[in-house]
């Protein structure tokens, strides 16, 4: 009787266990999931903080760029000698530009063949940088070769010149083509700015 008592309990016991095991691997299976669910959005929070890195450092590259550019022109271009040449159009209906090519006191500084995107962006109101040097106090003769094709499609070269005093400021030329609708034909200008 002591073995059936043994036995029934044992039943018991090993019965309930079995029912109350699968709401335990249930939790346990909650449990599993909710763990991998916290390491994936760990792997998430790592991957937006790296990327979120990534783009910080890539400002501060450009940012960091952009200071040495301007270091670097103020040392290869003192202000003192500093000297540069611009090129503008206005319209340019009268004169389609090829080239140009230009001289400072005698000396050929710089040549440029131009496509038709950047005729465009020059009728569209934009300005070329042509050069940037340094050069010495004093007075200096400044010659543009303009070549290109001119009113009633003939070939059209003209060279413009000026002479500029240089000081110890920087010193700036532009070279203006405008269409000079009076005599039909274009014109060219030149500014000194300091």
């Amino acid at each position: 009787m002591k073995y059936i008592s043994l036995i029934a309990l044992l039943l018991v016991y090993l019965g309930t266990p079995l029912s109350a095991q699968e709401p335990e691997q249930e939790v346990l299976d909650d449990e599993v999931e909710m763990t991998r669910e916290a390491e994936v959005d760990e792997e998430a929070l790592d991957e937006n903080s790296l990327d979120a890195e990534i783009e910080t450092l890539k400002k501060e590259v450009l940012s960091l760029n952009r200071d040495l550019f301007i270091l670097e022109e103020d040392l290869l271009f003192p202000s003192n000698t500093q000297f540069s040449v611009f090129l503008s159009m206005d319209a340019g209906a009268l004169f389609s530009l090829d080239s140009i090519q230009l001289k400072i006191d005698d000396k050929n500084i710089a040549n440029h063949l131009y496509t038709e995107r950047e005729l465009a962006a020059l009728k569209r109101g934009g300005v070329q940088h042509l050069y940037i040097g340094n050069l010495s106090s004093g007075k200096h003769e400044v010659v543009i070769i303009f070549t290109g094709i001119g009113p009633k499609g003939r070939d059209y070269r003209l060279g413009q010149s000026v002479v500029i005093q240089k000081s110890t400021e920087p010193q700036f030329v532009e070279f203006r083509i405008a269409d000079d609708t009076g005599k039909e034909q274009p014109q060219f200008d030149a500014r000194i700015w300091e």
